[in-house]
């Protein structure tokens, strides 16, 4: 067929990932964005995304009362050296048993209802921990709390994904990361605030319902994900949520037809025959494998014994602020990348993560291998005790190293490796397999999390703080490398055109 004949076809089949030649159809892609001032998306977002603000609320709901309970006079509810580990990990078996019930709950209850599932046990588990009266009744609590985050964390990104316009997905995407960290930050400033009361920790658990009902009335009012609807076979219902989501005065039916025809071509579930093909099987492995090389790096560990590394390392830094200036960093490293990533690009940011990430954990693990720790607990100590009193020593400065490769680490991670895996995740994973993949990716994350929370500190214990920070900074080296040869650049690009890379193998469509 000549060209001459084939470029009628094209701008006639309106269901086409290219229904008008590639000028045009950027010109036509700028007036629609431009007409995006719909509202109700962005209330539709923070509506999902307040199940993350809960979920970094309970992640570090550890951090101010494990202190709390191992002076508490009653000894059902004392944590020693052996419980207190439990208290703070047993919350990632919870996320990882959540995640694998949410390959279920994706496709069966549908995303929005999934993310309302969640409350239920996030409601139950805060107030176990609320009105404790032993230790299962704690542990338990922070199993269903964990739960819930599972759910949410392989819930809330597809959600997004599925009702966000490809030119502001990767700002959305963003979302559920800067709110997890604004959960965590309100967590410390409430455990400061509440220091001294008799039942402060409890207090912080009574805190954490306000957030969980809060999603529930506001998802109430929220549509349902179009491609989850059409996939239901609900089309009017689906074309009424994207109108509702993209507004009457914007060119929503064009949308709605590629996505219908999306929809239509993978009608039935997934089989086990059909993960031999390329198209289910290569998203899923590079969405799997960027969750476990995440976990890897060493987030969570860093996170979780970032006051015992401190302390080891003998950073000058009073211990209340630790955290608070970590979040901080966090915070501010998310909202640069929920700003650039629609910009800039996924992979650069991944690539500029990454080497980050590296250059901040062989950092810290070569300071910790090369300063003798007894040196400088001795100078940190003294310079807290008696700082007015005595003059600045340059061995002072050498303290601030791992204060400082620490906050790079998060930095780093913040801004790449922490909010796109879960958003790349989201975009390319093929709609017939997306809540099952995007539970199972959630499984390995805190599987991961959990193993290397369970063995940091008898690693430490057995070889030294430095091997684990090599260790990571190893894993940030592959993280360069498997984003360069895996990871495919999905900025302003549909998630059909996603869909249609990978089931041709056509780069064409995402350039």
């Amino acid at each position: 067929m000549e060209s001459s004949d084939r470029q009628p076809l094209v701008r006639k089949t309106s269901s086409s990932y290219r229904t008008f030649p590639e000028s045009t159809a950027r010109r036509l892609d700028t007036e629609y964005l431009r007409s995006l001032h719909n509202k109700r998306l962005y209330l539709a977002a923070f509506a999902a995304v307040l199940g993350n603000f809960s979920f970094g609320f309970a992640l570090v709901y550890p951090s101010p009362v494990i202190p709390a309970l191992e002076a508490h006079p009653n000894p059902a509810l004392r944590l020693d050296q052996h419980t207190a580990p439990w208290f703070g990990s047993v919350f990632t078996l919870g996320a990882a048993a959540g995640g694998l019930s949410t390959m279920l709950l994706n496709d069966c209850l549908g995303r929005k209802l999934s993310i309302m599932f969640s409350a239920l046990p996030s409601a139950l588990g805060y107030a176990l921990l609320a009105g404790a009266q032993g230790l299962w009744m704690l542990l338990l609590g922070r199993v269903l709390t964990g739960y819930a985050g599972g759910v949410t964390s392989a819930s809330i990104p597809v959600y997004i994904s599925e009702i966000s316009h490809p030119g502001v997905r990767g700002m959305l995407g963003a979302c559920p990361q800067i709110m997890a960290v604004l959960g965590s930050l309100v967590l410390y400033a409430l455990g400061k605030y509440l220091r001294g009361l008799v039942l402060d920790w409890r207090w912080l658990a009574v805190a954490g319902e306000v957030p969980v009902l809060a999603m529930v009335l506001l998802l109430c009012f929220m549509p349902n994900s179009p491609r989850f609807l059409l996939s239901q076979g609900k089309e009017d219902e689906a074309l009424g949520s994207l109108c509702w989501l993209r507004g009457e005065d914007t060119d929503y039916a064009r949308e709605y037809e590629q996505i219908k025809d999306s929809v239509r071509k993978q009608s039935r579930r997934v089989s086990c025959a059909e993960l031999k093909d390329p198209f289910l099987y290569k998203p899923i492995l590079i969405a799997g494998g960027m969750r476990f090389l995440q976990q890897l790096s060493g987030v969570t560990c860093i996170l979780v014994y970032l006051q015992p590394i401190f302390k080891k390392t003998s950073v000058i830094l009073k211990a209340e602020y630790d955290a608070a200036l970590v979040g901080l960093v966090r915070l501010s490293s998310v909202a640069i990348a929920a700003v650039s990533m629609d910009k800039a690009g996924r992979k650069i940011l991944l690539f500029v993560s990454a080497g980050v990430m590296l250059v901040s954990n062989l950092t810290l693990g070569l300071y910790i291998h090369f300063v003798p720790a007894s040196h400088n607990g001795t100078v940190a100590n003294t310079t807290l005790e008696s700082s007015a009193s005595l003059p600045a020593e340059p061995t002072n400065y050498i303290t601030l190293i791992p204060l400082l490769a620490a906050m790079f680490f998060i930095m780093g991670y913040a801004m790449g490796w922490g909010p796109i895996t879960w958003l790349l995740m989201s975009e390319i994973l093929p709609l017939k397999a997306r809540g099952v993949a995007s539970g199972l990716c959630v499984v390995v994350s805190w599987l991961t999390a959990f193993t290397l929370t369970q063995f940091f500190l008898p690693v430490v214990n057995a070889f030294g703080l430095e091997v684990p920070f090599l260790f990571f900074a190893v894993i940030s080296a592959g993280n360069i490398l498997f984003t360069g040869c895996c990871v495919p650049e999905t900025k302003g690009r549909s998630l059909e055109q996603i869909e249609a890379f990978f089931r041709t193998g056509r780069r064409s469509f995402l350039r």
